[in-house]
């Protein structure tokens, strides 16, 4: 899968608030144009489990460890490393860890540039699938070593524009998609990745919505890669 130029091509990856109504999703055209077909990523998104939504009720950002932890064990947090990944002139601070500075060129999102400083709040580290709807569509069952590792696994995770990040809230496919159409079948085939990876269903819209997306880019290849679906047990409790 092509590198997303400085947004980082999910590991080998505002329209709509999150409203609970389904997106229009037609005229998503990604880097394919031609229609019709079927490739690895429309093929992954129509064998996902499809199911309702289950309730919030239990839901807790805590329920998925600590933010950013080290399950790679590099010794750098999470944060860091996808920093690191995504951005391009980086300058670190203590080391070649913490990211101090560096440029989001372009962000995937809106396909503009974004200048990074730390402390500031112009670009967030997005869950691709959002925690809280992980949550509602089977994490809620899951043991601690496996939500951390959804939290903290690369396959899931893209520096991007902070104000656009938190227009989409915790929207699937069918109620939010980026505003950069032409990033939309790499996000999309990236939510389908995660969701097969970890075993999380869809909801019948959302299914829908993610192949309106996916046969506009007949040859859209499925991400894969990441960390292992559970973390080290010094994380968890298990």
């Amino acid at each position: 899968m092509a590198r997303w130029r400085g947004g980082a091509a999910v590991v080998a990856l505002v329209l709509a608030a999150v409203t609970g109504c389904e997106l229009d999703t037609e005229g998503s055209a990604g880097p394919q144009e031609n229609p019709g077909g079927g490739g690895a990523a429309l093929a992954a998104a129509e064998a996902l489990t499809v199911k309702g939504r289950a309730p919030k009720t239990g839901y807790d950002r805590d329920r998925f460890g600590s933010p950013w932890a080290d399950t790679d064990s590099n010794s750098c947090d999470t944060r860091d490393d996808i920093l690191k990944r995504d951005l391009e002139e980086l300058k670190f601070k203590d080391g070649d860890c913490t990211v101090a500075s560096g440029v989001l060129d372009p962000d995937p999102y809106t396909g503009g540039d974004v200048t990074y400083v730390r402390g500031r709040s112009q670009i967030d580290i997005d869950h691709i699938v959002a925690l809280s709807d992980a949550w509602q569509k089977g994490a809620q069952k899951w043991d601690a070593g496996k939500r951390i590792a959804l939290a903290n696994d690369p396959l899931n995770l893209l520096a991007v524009d902070a104000g656009t990040n938190r227009g989409k809230g915790d929207g699937d496919t069918a109620t939010w998609l980026p505003p950069n159409k032409t990033y939309r079948c790499t996000y999309v085939a990236a939510q389908v990745a995660v969701k097969q990876k970890y075993g999380l269903w869809v909801t019948s819209a959302e299914q829908s919505a993610m192949k309106r997306v996916l046969t506009t880019c007949p040859d859209q290849e499925l991400p894969t890669g990441g960390n292992p679906t559970k973390a080290p047990a010094r994380f968890h409790a298990d």
